[in-house]
């Protein structure tokens, strides 16, 4: 029996009934609900960007070499860039709308269909454009990393005549580049009260521009990864460089893979680090973009600084177990999933670490929660139904 008011595994498990591992749909969670109550934007997270279309490659035994040919052992295709982020936020229940480019080919038929129809994602601000090639992307995953090959044109309309018709959101996404200012649609939102978070891609010119770093005045929280971090910072270490990004950012947040995450939040005063969730990696792409949107789930939601990161820790670790950086994204079953297997297990020295810091999905997946026979559909354009 538990102690100190905490519920025993056979007791949550019982409540939960039986859990499956497989990836489920579910019902989704929606933690803004009682903020929904009081007024506000009609959406949560706005974005532009880029939709590529995906094609995944898995279980590679070597990286292919000139003039060879290797055999991958799974395959997914999916639509990829900032659909990845529009998925895991709509699978954990916020109202995502997206501004993008769609070429009139079945790789944009594909795309556009499984984000509006299958994933509830707003295509409003978006626009289908005839005789133009929709961006393609190929990924080759091994041992825990991956290597990505893309081809695309510029698009005809530019990004910026679409993000405008973007609504006014509680939260909006950037990816900031080193070539000018923050997108004018982000800072109107910014301007009318609208969270602005945002992200950095790698820099090949490997020059890491300092303005990246003066764009984060329109920003709200800033979260690189620790090589990016402390390249920007010109540091050396992970914490070197979240201290450096304070300076510029209210929220810093300095991810490292499945080492966790440390972050500073300077409007409630808080510092967490947090451990990584370690799981088996089947594919990484798209990790980063979970780990975003977990973490501003939490932020929306009002969530200590230590949960949202390790809720969005959680999120990320269980996106790699599938091939695909968008449709591997987990939503609220997934996560019950995950606990309940976790309140299960044996009592070693993990179990009790992670039930302890991950206490609080108690609250979130309280439901007496049962499997559904609704599956994840199959990240693939080749099998239609």
């Amino acid at each position: 029996m538990a102690t100190d008011g905490e519920t025993s595994p056979r007791e949550l498990t019982a409540e939960y009934g039986e859990l499956e591992s497989t990836p489920l749909v579910g019902e989704p969670k929606d933690v803004l609900g009682r903020a929904r109550q009081s007024g506000g934007p009609a959406v949560d997270l706005a974005l532009s960007g880029t939709v590529f279309f995906d094609i995944v490659l898995t279980g590679l035994a070597a990286p292919p070499a000139s003039g060879t040919e290797v055999s991958a052992q799974g395959m997914g295709s999916c639509p990829g860039g900032v659909a990845n982020m529009a998925v895991a936020a709509s699978r954990l229940g916020l109202r995502t709308a997206v501004a993008a480019a769609f070429g009139e080919d079945v790789y944009g038929d594909f795309c556009w269909e499984t984000l509006e129809t299958q994933e509830m994602v707003d295509l409003s601000a978006s626009r289908r454009i005839p005789d133009w090639h929709s961006p393609f992307t190929v990924s080759l995953a091994y041992r825990g990393d991956r290597s990505m090959v893309t081809h695309e044109h510029p698009s005809p309309v530019p990004l910026h005549d679409l993000a405008r018709d973007l609504p006014r959101a509680r939260a909006a996404f950037v990816g900031l580049g080193s070539d000018g200012e923050m997108p004018q649609w982000a800072q109107e939102q910014a301007k009318n009260g609208t969270l602005v978070f945002a992200d950095v891609g790698w820099d090949d010119s490997q020059r890491w521009s300092s303005s990246v770093l003066e764009q984060l005045r329109h920003c709200h929280a800033f979260m690189p990864n620790a090589i990016e971090a402390m390249s920007y910072t010109r540091t050396g270490s992970p914490a070197l460089a979240l201290a450096a990004l304070a300076e510029h950012v209210p929220v810093a947040v300095v991810t490292d893979g499945p080492r966790g995450a440390i972050a500073i939040d300077q409007t409630t005063g808080e510092e967490a680090e947090v451990e990584g969730v370690v799981i088996d990696a089947v594919d990484t792409t798209g990790a980063g973009d979970v780990f975003g949107a977990g973490f501003i789930v939490g932020t929306l939601a009002g969530w200590p600084l230590e949960r949202r990161l390790r809720f969005a820790n959680l999120c990320a670790a269980l996106s790699v177990q599938h091939t695909g950086g968008s449709l591997s994204a987990p939503g609220w079953a997934d996560i019950a999933a995950w606990w309940g297997q976790l309140c299960a297990a044996r009592h070693d020295e993990t179990w009790k670490r992670l039930n302890r810091e991950y206490r609080f999905l108690a609250d979130l997946v309280p439901l007496p929660w049962l499997p559904t026979e609704q599956r994840r559909a199959s990240a693939t354009i080749g099998l239609r139904h």
